[in-house]
């Protein structure tokens, strides 16, 4: 029997870790089983264990990744308050709001890492600690702890409007609450 070596073993726990992300987003940590995670990956059950400990263990790495990856995006978006209205604009869109299995973890699951272990809820603290702080740097580059309370409402209009979005059946109040969002952070940042 051939022995993978560290690079494939690498490789292959990503590709779980990305699969299974997407999968949570779409149908929930709960309505996705460790058989279904493994078979979206094209892998069997028995190479979970080599990766993760627990399905407790992979959410809090799906979380983790997921989180960084949208740090990363952030910071390839231009400088200062230019950047954050683009992100504002892609984040509070009709194909964000849309497209579950791709869009940002907190949107998708936030209610559910409230019920998660501890690990999990530290994976999105620490990430959502990450976004607060590139909005905050965008905001006040010279002292972004003084724009700390202007990011939390940002970030936290920004997740809820396209929560909301996604839940109402109405296409027309969907569309409108994604516009009121984007005023409403506007708004938020002419304040002084």
């Amino acid at each position: 029997m051939a022995r993978y070596g560290k690079e494939h073993k690498q490789a292959t726990r990503q590709r779980i870790i990305e699969t299974a992300g997407r999968r949570f987003k779409q149908d929930g940590i709960d309505g996705s089983g460790v058989a279904t995670l493994m078979a979206d990956a094209g892998l069997t059950n028995g190479a979970f264990y080599a990766h993760f400990s627990s399905k407790d263990d992979l959410v809090a790495h799906v979380v983790a990744d997921q989180l960084d990856n949208q740090v990363e995006s952030f910071r390839a978006l231009p400088p200062g308050r230019a950047g954050l209205e683009e992100f504002l604009r892609v984040y509070l869109s009709p194909q964000h709001r849309d497209n579950l299995a791709e869009g940002c973890p907190a949107a998708a699951l936030l209610d559910e890492f409230a019920r998660c272990p501890v690990g999990t809820q530290h994976a999105y603290t620490d990430g959502a600690q990450a976004i607060l702080d590139e909005i905050a740097a965008r905001l006040a580059p010279e002292d972004p702890q003084s724009a700390r309370a202007k990011a939390l409402g940002l970030y936290t209009m920004a997740v809820g409007s396209l929560q909301l979005s996604r839940a109402v059946s109405d296409p027309k109040l969907a569309d409108e609450v994604l516009e009121m969002g984007i005023q409403n952070a506007r708004l938020l940042l002419t304040e002084q």
